[in-house]
């Protein structure tokens, strides 16, 4: 009898619009810092905003599949703790309340660990949303600020014919010794002498790497694609060259050199970028090197062909689109390291929790009514009709992903925002529907009536330690649907 594929069905990926120069720090701080740019997540995101943008990308290219059962969210870099930021994640995505929402933070190697919770879960018969993001950051001129990069991945899991890749070969090895590590409150990590990282790391790698051949029943050569994740560059350097892969599999990861190290992300990052390229039939390693060694080994099927006609980006198209102006001293401002002055008005009133559940399909989903007598289109959702004012005659509509015309639009210096000046913008919604709403990562210089946007799900602000999660707009960006990677 024929077996059923198991893995993954679909995956998306979000890298931020802004991009810091390296230059830039260099040239304030007067220490190397590298050449490039890293991705910058701006002051209205956090790892949950990121994780959702990325999960609406994964799925989009499955309209018409049944939801996932369950969301797994990885994070090094929580907007919450103790509470749980998957839910908000399964609200923006519009989910059923039956399906489970989890968290997996803490740790750079979560990001494993959920995507492992999802493929056990897809072997088990449901399907699970695998989200991993990060906003990494550091000491200004360090490591982990120059080197590392914000963004995020998400991989849908589950089987039957739609299965794009699949595991043939996996394993994992452990061991408790101290390499990096972040105090509960502290705002950057600490890491022990890197010779040290590098002497622990690097043998349980090698075991791991061994293991997971004899599963999958192949060799190095085998390889088509090695991608090797880490915050430890140099034990993971020394990883990658172990394997014993073909010269051509080693340049696998294009992502990392161009946007930074993303952490719980880097992985997904790097794996999303080879699918998007990848022919049926090739194999990827994945090599992730944190706190141990995790391996996974992937068959492409020949599904892959046909994905890339559903995917709505791909990643070369994301990192295509940045844009990399961003003041350094910006930058600083946005992880909370520069005081700044504050605005002199009163704080913003903070989110009642009452009010929120009340609205959280408008709030967190963005779903509309539409009235079946007339069919007007209410945002947000109202039980009386305005044109022809029947009531609780109303249907919902999701509007996250219906795109826009900007019908008019200001430039506001005045009003303060962390990203001067504020843009707002009234939408027109295809089909219907009007809204007054804030325009981000747009460059006013640019901006017509008549654009093209798209709704973005983002954190307005923050007051009284409560996130206050609701939709932005910004300009539709080329998809890159329709390269050939």
């Amino acid at each position: 009898m024929p077996t059923t594929a198991t893995g993954i069905v679909a995956y998306g990926t979000y890298v931020p619009y802004w991009r810091l120069d390296r230059a830039a720090i260099a040239a304030t701080l007067g220490v190397p810092a590298g050449k490039g740019t890293r991705a910058v997540a701006s002051y209205d995101q956090d790892s949950t905003t990121l994780g959702v943008e990325a999960g609406r990308i994964a799925m989009a290219a499955r309209p018409d599949a049944n939801p996932p059962d369950a969301i797994y969210f990885a994070t090094a870099s929580p907007a919450y703790h103790e509470k749980t930021n998957a839910t908000a994640i399964h609200a923006a995505l519009s989910l059923r309340p039956g399906a489970g929402a989890y968290d997996f933070t803490g740790a750079v190697r979560s990001g494993h660990g959920a995507m492992q919770a999802g493929m056990d879960a897809a072997a088990a018969g449901r399907s699970a949303l695998v989200i991993t993001a990060d906003v990494r950051t550091g000491l200004p001129g360090g490591p982990d600020e120059t080197t590392g990069g914000d963004g995020a991945g998400a991989f849908w899991f589950g089987q039957g014919p739609d299965v794009i890749a699949e595991p043939i070969g996996s394993a994992s090895t452990s061991e408790e010794f101290l390499d990096r590590w972040r105090l509960p409150g502290s705002r950057v990590a600490q890491v022990w002498e890197e010779r040290f990282g590098e002497y622990a790391l690097v043998p349980l790698a090698e075991a791991a790497i061994t293991e997971a051949f004899k599963v999958a029943g192949i060799t190095a050569d085998a390889v088509d694609h090695l991608l090797v994740s880490g915050t430890h560059a140099r034990a993971a350097g020394r990883v990658a060259k172990s394997v014993g892969a073909r010269p051509e599999a080693l340049a696998a990861d294009t992502v990392t050199p161009i946007i930074g190290n993303s952490g719980t992300a880097q992985a997904s990052l790097a794996l999303a970028a080879v699918l998007d390229r990848a022919e049926a039939g090739q194999v990827i390693m994945t090599v992730s090197v944190a706190d141990g060694a995790d391996v996974v080994i992937w068959r492409t099927t020949d599904q892959i062909a046909t994905y890339a006609t559903r995917r709505r980006t791909t990643v070369a198209a994301q990192i295509a689109t940045g844009r990399s102006d961003l003041p350094y001293a910006t930058f600083l401002t946005w992880r909370g390291i520069l005081d700044r002055e504050p605005p002199r008005r009163p704080d913003p009133d903070r989110l009642g929790a009452p009010v929120a559940l009340r609205r959280e399909s408008w709030k967190f989903g963005f779903s509309a009514s539409r009235c079946t007598a007339c069919g007007t289109r209410h945002l947000p959702p109202a039980r009386v009709c305005l044109r022809c004012r029947v009531t609780d005659q109303m249907v919902p509509e999701v509007l996250a992903d219906v795109p826009g015309t900007i019908a008019t639009f200001t430039v506001d210096r005045l009003s303060y925002s962390p990203s001067p000046p504020v843009l707002a913008a009234v939408i027109d919604f295809d089909g219907g529907g009007r809204l007054q709403c804030e325009l981000t990562d747009a460059d006013p210089t640019k901006l017509a009536v008549g654009d093209r946007v798209e709704m973005t799900f983002r954190r307005l602000f923050t007051s009284a330690g409560i996130h206050n999660y609701f939709w932005k707009a910004r300009p539709v960006t080329p998809t890159g649907a329709e390269e050939e990677n």
